[in-house]
């Protein structure tokens, strides 16, 4: 709980109502309310809630201030913690210290550039596996593909395992778990109370630890060199102790989710944009074209594939995967010229930061054009963070990078993608930004003759 501060030391903000303050409508609202809080109350906004002050910063300066200069004030926090500790348990997303700094580092030679590299060749193998089951003319679910095709990329990869018999319950506990940590009664009300949302949870994580143990029963039967299972099975600490199943669980179950979620979003928000702008896939198309030849891409053709990137660095501006990322203070500090007391929660959202008419203009707009060197030397670091930023930055920032660009570039250089349906997409914040409903979209089959961007 956050102590109290005089109102004259408070940013301007909402007011909210009594004991919960504006709790409910920030997370009734989703993005919409962090939106309006940046509109309408400027850089930095103050909320009481449940558990005390709330501050939201929406510019870059601030941001920075929290994740990388001072970021050793800031912790995930309690409420974090809360929603997110029944599924993800003590992995590296939630652990905190010294048991962060071990976890990470021994996850860390898995994203190693030279481990990278060998991924490459098994994801756009992946992909052309999926687009076999393709049918010219068909409708599919786009976002469910994705979702399947990343995760078997994360478990080869990652794991060095095929747990194809799994794809199905792996989706569905987290279909199931991710909407249930938006649940308003999840958040407001003490955890012994018994709720739908709250069983839904647990049978997420059950499902979760059940493919878990199964992994680490084969990998302890045949252990690899170079996957996380084994790396994480072979280590031991100071005094030799090796980590625990449990330990091992949830570093799996919490790269399962970040390993594969967040490029699944990406490239589904990807497509939908494509799909709406028939001048950039064109322009798209016709890169492909012209450096690959027809053939299937490689990490060595990655520098030449520029506007594939912008494509990819403007989707993630648009639709950032995470939406937003939430700190609590553990120490007094100041942002913006105002105190921000031990125990505030501090909101900071790529999804508001990114769509701000100061660092981008025309900020709806989806322009990878706009992805120059001199917009990028002119942009405040934090501008742009997709991946966050500081010690916690995503550890698979460049294996996600990777990956959108390899398979958008060899989805597309045989398929073009077209819209079921003209209604807008919706996303909800969960801990990714996820679809609120089904993404469809007809696949056409493109032919030596078509004209990228329309129907052959």
């Amino acid at each position: 709980m956050s102590e109290d501060l005089p109102a004259s030391e408070l940013p301007p903000g909402p007011s909210g109502l009594p004991v919960v303050g504006a709790t409910p409508r920030s997370i009734l609202d989703g993005l919409e309310f962090r939106e309006r809080m940046a509109d309408e109350y400027g850089d930095v906004v103050h909320w009481d809630g449940l558990d005390g002050h709330n501050y939201q910063l929406n510019h870059p300066d601030h941001v920075e201030h929290v994740l990388v200069h001072n970021n050793g004030n800031y912790v995930k926090g309690d409420r974090f913690q809360r929603v997110l500790g029944p599924l993800l348990g003590n992995g590296i997303l939630n652990s905190e210290g010294e048991e962060w700094r071990r976890n990470r580092h021994l996850v860390q030679p898995a994203f190693h550039p030279d481990r990278i590299e060998v991924y490459a060749e098994m994801m756009t193998a992946l992909t052309e596996d999926m687009l076999d089951d393709w049918t010219d003319g068909e409708r599919r679910s786009i976002h469910d593909d994705a979702m399947e095709l990343t995760l078997r990329i994360v478990s080869r990869a990652l794991f060095g395992v095929d747990i194809d018999q799994y794809v199905d319950d792996i989706g569905a506990a987290l279909d199931s778990f991710l909407p249930a940590t938006t649940s308003l009664p999840n958040v407001v009300l003490p955890d012994d109370v018994p709720l739908p949302s709250r069983r839904r949870m647990d049978r997420a994580r059950e499902t979760l630890e059940d493919v878990v143990d199964d992994i680490i029963r084969r990998k302890r039967a045949e252990p690899g060199e170079n996957d996380v299972v084994s790396m994480l099975l072979a280590a031991r600490d100071d005094e030799g102790v090796p980590l625990s199943d449990e330990q091992i669980r949830d570093e799996a179950i919490t790269i399962i989710l970040a390993g594969h979620e967040t490029t699944a979003v990406s490239l589904t928000y990807t497509t939908y944009l494509l799909a709406q702008h028939p001048e950039v896939e064109s322009k798209f198309v016709a890169e492909l074209d012209s450096v690959l030849g027809g053939r299937r891409p490689t990490m060595g053709d990655l520098p030449d594939l520029t506007y594939t990137e912008q494509i990819v660095k403007e989707s993630m501006r648009l639709f950032p995967p995470v939406p937003g990322i939430v700190r609590e203070a553990t120490g007094p500090d100041e942002i913006g010229g105002y105190p921000i007391p031990a125990g505030a929660r501090v909101f900071m959202n790529q999804w508001v930061v990114h769509r701000d008419s100061r660092w981008y203009d025309d900020p709806l707009a989806f322009e990878p054009e706009r992805w120059t060197p001199a917009l990028e030397e002119s942009l405040p670091r934090l501008a742009y963070f997709p991946f966050s930023a500081g010690p916690r930055r995503c550890i698979g920032d460049r294996f996600a990078m990777l990956e959108a660009r390899l398979l958008l570039a060899t989805i597309y250089q045989d398929y073009h993608l077209e819209l079921a349906s003209d209604r807008n997409l919706e996303v909800i914040p969960t801990v990714t930004s996820r679809p609120s409903e089904d993404v469809s979209m007809v696949v056409r089959e493109r032919t030596a003759d078509d004209t990228p961007g329309t129907d052959g």
